[in-house]
């Protein structure tokens, strides 16, 4: 799993868009990320990140991808359905934690990021199961937008997404989902 975390900072490293999906589906195409998986514990994250830096947020991006990767390896697989939260949402809500340089001692922020994970949380449950890991990157970022625009001032791009990874996934649920094409 570090192999494939250290190929997707580095791929994150030389993309400047400041769309979070492009970013994502470049990456989610290569061969190093699994349709399911928990890559994407750091992978999507790590497309917030760069999005953001890409965009004139103000962080260091090597330092940000690396902190991302050492929280996202540290969160196993399968967290959706056995701990009962989504990896991306993990992983985006540490990306928010990392530009604000938060942690469990903060103040007012501690709450803020909490905020948009149960926001997005509630989102996938409308959704439903099975597990997706490309459904829920893509939701996790849509809520995203408007809390960065809104937190930081940043503005990052978000077009409308038509999955494309669905004949990957056997169990995807079709026409439930809101990105089925």
């Amino acid at each position: 799993m570090e192999q494939r975390a250290a190929l997707i900072i580095d791929e994150c490293e030389k993309i400047k868009s400041t769309s979070p999906y492009e970013i994502f589906h470049d990456i989610a195409k290569k061969d190093f990320v699994r349709i399911h998986g928990p890559e994407h514990h750091i992978l999507d994250g790590a497309c917030i990140l760069t999005a953001f830096y890409n965009a004139g947020g103000k962080i260091n991006l090597s330092e940000a991808l690396n902190k991302l990767m050492f929280e996202g390896l540290r969160m196993p697989g399968a967290t959706c359905g056995l701990w009962g939260v989504c990896g991306a949402v993990t992983s985006i809500g540490a990306a928010l934690a990392i530009i604000d340089g938060t942690g469990p001692l903060s103040g007012e922020d501690w709450g803020s990021h909490m905020k948009y994970t149960s926001a997005t949380l509630a989102k996938l449950s409308e959704i439903g199961g099975p597990r997706c890991c490309k459904r829920d990157a893509f939701a996790a970022m849509e809520q995203s937008i408007g809390y960065i625009a809104e937190r930081y001032g940043v503005a990052l791009d978000m077009p409308i997404i038509k999955c494309d990874f669905f004949l990957l996934n056997k169990q995807c649920i079709g026409e439930k989902c809101p990105y089925n094409s």
